[in-house]
């Protein structure tokens, strides 16, 4: 099953300074990229993915249905499983 990565951050957040190397291990354990998105810039994302706080990591299935959700710092071992669960698809809906 392909999965979409989604990691929402903003310039300046602390949490989302912490994330970000936390995420580049588990995009390089799994071999996958997650798309680096700031909704301040891209104010559209904000509605569309309910955003309320960064940062905010999005893990879609390929029919582009949220698989999971992580708002704040998470850390890598949550990560992971989350996205080998739904690779798998054994992850339930969030």
């Amino acid at each position: 099953m392909a999965i979409r990565v989604l990691y929402f951050f903003q310039d300046g957040c602390m949490a989302c300074h912490e994330q970000e190397p936390i995420l580049a291990e588990v995009e390089s354990a799994l071999g996958i990229r997650a798309e680096r998105i700031n909704p301040a810039r891209e104010r559209s994302y904000i509605a569309k993915y309910r955003l309320s706080v960064t940062p905010t990591i999005v893990i879609e299935r390929d029919d582009a249905t949220e698989g999971a959700r992580f708002e704040g710092l998470v850390h890598r071992e949550q990560l992971e499983e989350a996205i080998r669960g739904i690779s798998r698809g054994t992850r339930r809906p969030a």
